[in-house]
């Protein structure tokens, strides 16, 4: 079950368990519930799981950008007085792991990336030219995952609002277009954090051979797969997902 939302300053978040930190970072249409099923592992392993909630439509819209989402993750780790930190993002989240990690690598003990925009993203496309078509967004949202039963009325209903809600709409796209800028291919090869990268064999948003190039770019990192998986691995096999990760984090003595 989800953990109840803990309000500090200008942070929102939710946490279980304690020992060593992972710190997840959700993608530009997902939710603190999306990793609920890591959220109820890992903490009675001795892990303590924290999942801030990113501010994706609360900035200025000339300062929303990956840049600003990586420096408010910065003042949330010193918020929290954490150190080595283990961080886990999906899609644009994974993309502001990768760029916490190069500014800020002291900080991560490791990374795990699925499904993660700084190389390649196929977003919902052309500035939503049919946000006000509900059966469109429900496609579009199905389209995300490998089974479209995964994307539930609450979720399309969820992305519905966004794209019809203007303000939400126009950062929406802003991240977007500074996640397409902000390619990270020449960064990667110098970046030497551990990297999981987990990833859904049939991801039609960031596809496979994406995460065989984070792969080939980054220096130290082990790259699994996930059969029958869309851009979620986490949502729509989460006890595979888990069980990838655990093996990860024992081959790496985190």
């Amino acid at each position: 079950m989800m953990n109840q939302i803990v309000q500090e300053a200008e942070f929102r978040y939710v946490e279980a368990g304690k020992g060593q930190p992972i710190i997840i970072l959700h993608g530009l249409m997902g939710g603190l519930s999306n990793f609920e099923g890591v959220l109820d592992y890992f903490p009675p392993k001795g892990y303590q799981v924290i999942i801030p909630e990113l501010p994706v439509y609360s900035f200025p819209v000339l300062n929303t950008s990956v840049k600003s989402l990586s420096e408010f993750l910065h003042k949330f780790i010193l918020h929290k007085e954490l150190k080595d930190v283990i961080l886990l993002g999906n899609s644009l989240g994974g993309h502001v792991g990768l760029l916490y990690t190069k500014n800020h690598a002291e900080f991560v003990k490791g990374l795990i990336l699925t499904g993660s925009s700084g190389l390649y993203e196929n977003n919902m496309g052309d500035g939503y030219p049919k946000r006000g078509d509900y059966e469109y967004i429900k496609k579009k949202s199905q389209d995300v995952f490998y089974d479209p039963k995964i994307a539930t009325k609450e979720i399309v209903d969820e992305v519905f609002e966004s794209v019809n809600d203007r303000n939400k709409l126009v950062r929406t796209l802003a991240l977007a277009k500074s996640a397409i800028r902000h390619n990270m291919a020449k960064e990667l090869p110098k970046m030497e954090t551990p990297t999981a990268i987990i990833w859904g064999a049939d991801d039609s948003v960031t596809p496979p051979n994406v995460a065989e190039e984070f792969n080939h770019l980054l220096p130290d990192s082990n790259l699994y797969w996930i059969k029958s998986c869309g851009h979620a691995p986490m949502m729509e096999h989460p006890d595979q997902f888990n069980q990838i990760l655990e093996t990860w984090f024992d081959l790496r003595k985190f």
